[in-house]
């Protein structure tokens, strides 16, 4: 393995007082840049080797589909070999030098890639915890990172010991955290004791709009994707559907078709689409969340013990959607013949994290939309929402706090990771 390019010319210059020419520095950063490089590959290396030990693990940990999780760890993988075309995102800025991280249990390669990939290139040390409902996907990721030099994972602690930690620790200059909304105004408090602290709070409901203009098959591929995938256990999954009269009917069979045709049981199967929700708490979310919607016709969904099949429901046009931090295969349809009162109604909500819409929309509704939401797709296609775009919520979704001449910036919305993980003084 290479090692970091050793201080020899430093060395000789503290000793004949000579400073560095602007080449010499040119030649040192690149040298630098090209060992954080290597570090990325050689995590990824070790993540390509370890995927079938990831496989299992997180079928065992949380019940998610063997599929899913070769796809996590190739997207991570390919993601992690292409770092460098983050580097004109980092140039001429520092690291912040040691960031903590506390992981989700939902995807936990893709969130190493992104904040491990990203500490590497940007020349932080990265010191994270795992989630306590994925022990096993935190064994096999602990030995990935072992000689990966800047990661510090730490298995087996309780969170909220981690996170007392990291605020006691002066060396920790960013935290990033992650839950529902109590979890970031408990860490909002400790704020002084560190640089900058991200918090990536809940998803809510995020929402597509399918307007009157929009291809229906396009829009209905999405959306029947993005809400049961990985059993609908991303932040990033869709949670509802708000869908032209015209184009109802033809948008809510093919969904209701895809969802009815899901394969559900057994994780370790190849063609398992949906495989147990073993997280107790993810079912009660889901429980409560068909209790708040008592007026809505379910299609399709049930849960028995750790299967569910996923939930898809639908309310009249003048009935009134749930405003819910919600996690799980569920799904809501409703129709609208006025795109303005649609339009109202998606943004009225406490979450800001992600919309998808489908079809036109006017300059105005679209900046509408970029002032609510962190995230606004237009008419995607993508299974998995891609690494290297922005992520990030507005509203109780997410916020930013950093520390600049002194004083405390708070902000919101998408971000880049390793831009985010530097700074310009």
């Amino acid at each position: 393995m290479s090692r970091r390019p050793c201080s020899t010319d430093e060395t000789r210059n503290l000793v004949t007082g000579r400073s560095e020419s602007p080449k010499d520095i040119r030649m040192k950063n690149m040298a630098e840049m090209g060992y954080r490089l290597e570090q990325t590959v050689l995590l990824a290396d070790r993540l390509q080797a370890r995927r079938a030990d990831l496989q299992e693990a997180a079928a065992l940990d949380a019940g998610f589909p063997a599929r899913i999780t070769r796809m996590e760890v190739d997207l991570s993988v390919e993601h992690l070999r292409t770092m460098a075309e983050e580097i004109p995102w980092v140039e001429k800025r520092k690291p912040f030098g040691t960031v903590a991280a506390i992981f989700p249990y939902d995807a936990p390669a893709v969130m190493l890639a992104r904040m491990g990939g990203a500490a590497l290139l940007t020349g932080n040390r990265l010191r994270f915890s795992f989630s306590s409902l994925t022990p096993r996907c935190a064994i096999v990721l602990s030995e990935i990172c072992g000689p990966v030099e800047g990661l510090e994972p730490i298995a087996g602690m309780d969170n909220r010991e981690f996170g007392e930690e990291c605020v006691r620790d002066t060396s920790v200059r960013v935290l990033f955290i992650s839950g529902a909304s109590a979890v970031g105004e408990a860490y909002r408090s400790h704020a002084d004791a560190f640089d900058k602290l991200f918090f990536a709070g809940p998803g809510g409901m995020p929402a597509a709009v399918v307007f009157e203009d929009a291809d229906p098959a396009a829009a209905s591929r999405f959306i029947a994707r993005r809400a049961f995938i990985n059993g609908g256990q991303y932040c990033t999954t869709l949670k509802k559907a708000l869908i032209h009269q015209s184009l109802y009917e033809q948008v809510r069979e093919h969904v209701l078709t895809s969802a009815e045709n899901l394969r559900v049981g057994d994780p370790m199967d190849p063609q398992t689409a949906v495989g147990p929700i073993r997280v107790a708490r993810t079912r009660r979310i889901l429980e409560k969340a068909l209790e708040k919607c008592p007026y809505a016709h379910r299609l399709s969904g049930e849960i028995h013990g750790e299967t569910v099949r996923p939930f898809v429901l639908e309310v009249e046009s003048g009935d009134p959607i749930p405003d819910m931090e919600l996690f799980g295969p569920f799904l809501l349809l409703k129709p609208f013949q006025e795109a303005d009162r649609a339009i109202e109604e998606v943004v009225r909500t406490r979450y800001g994290f992600l919309l998808a819409f489908f079809g036109s929309v006017r300059q105005d509704t679209r900046a509408i939309f970029n002032d609510h939401f962190g995230m606004v797709h237009d008419n995607p296609d993508f299974l998995f929402t891609p690494l290297r775009i922005p992520f990030g919520g507005k509203k109780e979704s997410g916020w930013i706090m950093e520390k600049r001449g002194g004083r405390w910036a708070l902000r919101d919305g998408a971000f880049l990771y390793s831009r985010e993980l530097t700074r310009s003084d």
